[in-house]
């Protein structure tokens, strides 16, 4: 045990904390009958930064498979951006849904 500044206070020692890397999260897109696909695209590119070529190829997976896995974050990140996609998609008055999923 130590002396803090020669006041006679005793700490016991240190624990060691191991840090772990934050828990993963999948932001997924999920398909509806009234959502346009330009609309899906921009979507992608606005709020995920995706290139056009890849919002075109996840819009088409949420087209035929009836959802599409955007990205993977750590869950502040990932329930933030799906906030923002319901944000936008009811300021546009579209019914899109998104959802996260842990990985």
């Amino acid at each position: 045990m130590a002396e803090f500044w020669g006041i006679g206070t005793k700490f016991a020692s240190r624990t060691t904390e191991r840090l772990r890397e934050p828990e993963e999260f999948r932001v997924i897109l999920l398909n509806d009958h009234y959502t346009t696909m330009d609309f899906v695209v921009e979507i992608l590119i606005l709020i995920f930064h995706k290139t056009e070529e890849e919002a075109g190829r996840i819009m088409m997976d949420i087209h035929k498979k009836g959802r599409g896995i955007v990205a993977t974050y750590p869950w502040d990140i990932a329930q933030t951006k799906a906030n923002q996609v319901h944000n936008i998609a009811r300021e546009h008055e579209f019914p899109l849904r998104c959802v996260v999923e842990p990985v």
